[in-house]
């Protein structure tokens, strides 16, 4: 860029910050300005009231998800349950809790610091598995997510996320602990939270991916 148009880009920016310091904003929120944030709320808005598939008729709200955009992990489940779908936000029922458990008692990370989205963005009925057709429709979304994301770790949490991610249809017992990547991104497979409500045992398992999750960012961030 040439040194003029620079300086003269600069000195608007200044000019413009100025001003609003003489109307009392002290600084501006990060998603007004950070092309992340801008980009997310762009596809939201494309997403509108979706219809693109029979969950749009029965679902209360969509899901979108929710955390920090900027996060270096991210985590990705299967689908809304009904508080989802009270809420409209992701993991808020009792798998929620136990996975905020998992982030911030186990991870040490504020739930807030990473961001948590699903493969589908509308509850299916009865909470049941998603369908072929349903995950066709709204994967480009979430697809879109992490693009715009760009985590450095992505952890999949139970084998929707896990398929959807990694292809194949391997039980997620067998997938579980094992690299995988999607789009050049490592991809961690691990049980999903729901799984651990009612299997206690699996906690030891998870927590074994998780530590490779987390020994993982920190040999990242060494570099």
């Amino acid at each position: 860029m040439p040194q003029k148009r620079l300086t003269r880009i600069i000195d608007q920016v200044q000019t413009r910050l100025a001003l609003l310091k003489e109307m009392g904003i002290a600084e501006l929120p990060a998603e007004k300005v950070d092309p992340v944030y801008s980009a997310l709320r762009k596809l939201r808005e494309e997403m509108g009231d979706c219809r693109r598939c029979e969950l749009g008729k029965t679902r209360t709200c969509i899901v979108f998800g929710e955390g920090d955009p900027k996060s270096e992990l991210m985590f990705v489940g299967e689908a809304p349950g009904e508080d989802e779908d009270l809420s409209g936000k992701p993991f808020v029922g009792a798998a929620g809790r136990l996975l905020t458990d998992i982030i911030e008692l186990g991870m040490k990370i504020p739930r807030r610091k990473v961001f948590i989205g699903n493969v589908l963005k509308c509850r299916p009925p009865e909470n049941r598995d998603p369908l072929p057709e349903e995950v066709k429709e709204c994967r480009v979304f979430l697809e879109r997510q992490i693009g715009i994301i760009r985590p450095r770790v992505i952890v999949a949490l139970g084998k929707h996320a896990a398929h959807l991610l990694m292809g194949g249809n391997d039980p997620i017992s067998r997938l579980r602990g094992n690299w995988g990547e999607f789009q050049g991104i490592p991809v961690m497979p691990t049980y999903h939270p729901a799984y651990l409500l009612y299997n206690s045992s699996g906690k030891r398992e998870v927590w074994n991916d998780i530590k490779q999750v987390l020994q993982f960012l920190e040999k990242e961030n060494s570099r």
